[in-house]
């Protein structure tokens, strides 16, 4: 190649860009390919824009396109993460965990009965929450590589987007109530939230609310698995939407519904 070329190609090479990025929520992104669901990066203040099918506004679509500071988030595909359940199975010692979560992820439903059958086991959940995260981060550094996006730490109180501090105003209450910094905000949000669940499971009876705490059980360990994956990294809560059904691995004969 001449030097003039060689040249011409350095140069259209993309420059390095820094990113505060929230790798929570964008391990949450790279997660959840529903294909309702669309997760953009702030390439300012690294938060997740996550745009849901027939709740958002219908505009929103066209009005992120023509924003440059909104990267489109690809998820991991649903055959990509059943092969990971498959090689977490595969690191376990033979008995009747490996047995249930094999049978489990045979046919349609296998990601929804492959965490059921973990909500019995805490200690093998926090190991699989760990494993899906290291294989998440591998996934979401060279993305970030291939679009020149370098991850560094965000600030302890980063500057929320328009959509982010509407949310948070809606929750924290009035405009007109004083409110001194970010942190009081979110912590407004959440007692608000906190109050709206109470609210909620006051007209539960005893089943429905066994699976609420049960369901809470398994957040808390989540989020306790991730913690041990990234130590340094902020919490956020928040919960994602099932995984998509994995269509693509199995055979399709082995893909027929659930009786």
């Amino acid at each position: 190649m001449p030097n003039g070329e060689k040249a011409a190609g350095a140069a259209a090479a993309p420059a390095i860009r820094d990113v505060p990025v929230d790798w929570e929520a964008l391990e949450d992104a790279f997660e959840n390919n529903a294909p309702e669901v669309h997760s953009y990066l702030h390439l300012g203040t690294g938060e997740v824009l996550r745009v849901v099918d027939g709740i958002a506004d219908p505009e929103m679509h066209a009005r992120i396109a023509v924003d440059s500071s909104y990267l489109r988030v690809d998820p991991v595909s649903s055959r990509e993460q059943y092969r990971w359940m498959e090689r977490f199975i595969l690191m376990l010692e033979e008995g009747e965990l490996r047995d249930k979560l094999t049978q489990a992820i045979d046919g349609k439903g296998a990601f929804r009965r492959f965490k059921d059958v973990l909500m019995t086991y805490a200690a093998e959940r926090e190991r699989w929450f760990a494993f899906r995260s290291e294989r998440l981060r591998v996934f979401m550094e060279a993305w970030l590589g291939a679009h020149a996006l370098r991850p560094v730490p965000r600030p302890l109180f980063p500057a929320a987007s328009p959509e982010v501090a509407k949310a948070v105003a809606a929750a924290a209450g009035p405009a007109s109530e004083p409110v001194l910094d970010p942190a009081a905000r979110r912590a407004r949000a959440m007692e608000t939230l906190r109050r709206q669940l109470r609210e909620v499971t006051e007209g539960l009876g005893l089943r429905d609310l066994e699976k609420v705490v049960a369901f809470a059980e398994f957040v808390k360990s989540r989020r306790a698995a991730r913690g041990v994956a990234h130590p340094h990294e902020h919490d956020h809560d928040h919960e994602h939407p099932d995984e998509a059904e994995p269509h693509a691995e199995r055979p399709e004969s082995e893909h027929q519904a659930e009786p």
